[in-house]
């Protein structure tokens, strides 16, 4: 009986050990674009429910390009929504989120991106 209840806890132990928590990438984030002509930084505020991100990307919080987006494991996906009249660095692009860290491409040869969360 003993060893059964040991046994037990140590899968138990096994399950709880093996869960990942949940990426969630709420928060401010400094932006590096890198690209054959240059580097541009800028900023970004997310605010993530379920899978579903929403926020903004741009040079400053006063000017500001909506994003949408969708967090699948630790894969988002994010889509810029310009104003007319305004030009973006890119129109979608996915990152792959690392904690503090997303890094992705934009397109397929357009450049790098890099979100680093930044302290509010």
């Amino acid at each position: 009986m003993l060893q059964r209840l040991g046994l037990l806890g140590v899968l138990l132990l096994g399950l709880l050990a093996g869960q990942t928590r949940a990426i969630d990438v709420t928060g401010a984030w400094s932006v590096t674009i890198s690209t054959t002509d240059g580097t541009i930084t800028g900023k970004a505020s997310l605010k993530q429910a379920g899978e579903t991100v929403t926020g903004w990307v741009g040079p400053s919080e006063n000017d500001p390009i909506p994003i949408t987006g969708v967090l699948k494991g630790n894969k988002l996906t994010i889509k810029t929504s310009p104003q007319p009249g305004r030009t973006v660095a890119f129109d979608k692009c996915e990152l792959i989120a690392t904690g503090d860290k997303m890094a992705g491409a934009i397109g397929t040869d357009k450049g790098k991106i890099e979100f680093v969360r930044t302290k509010q």
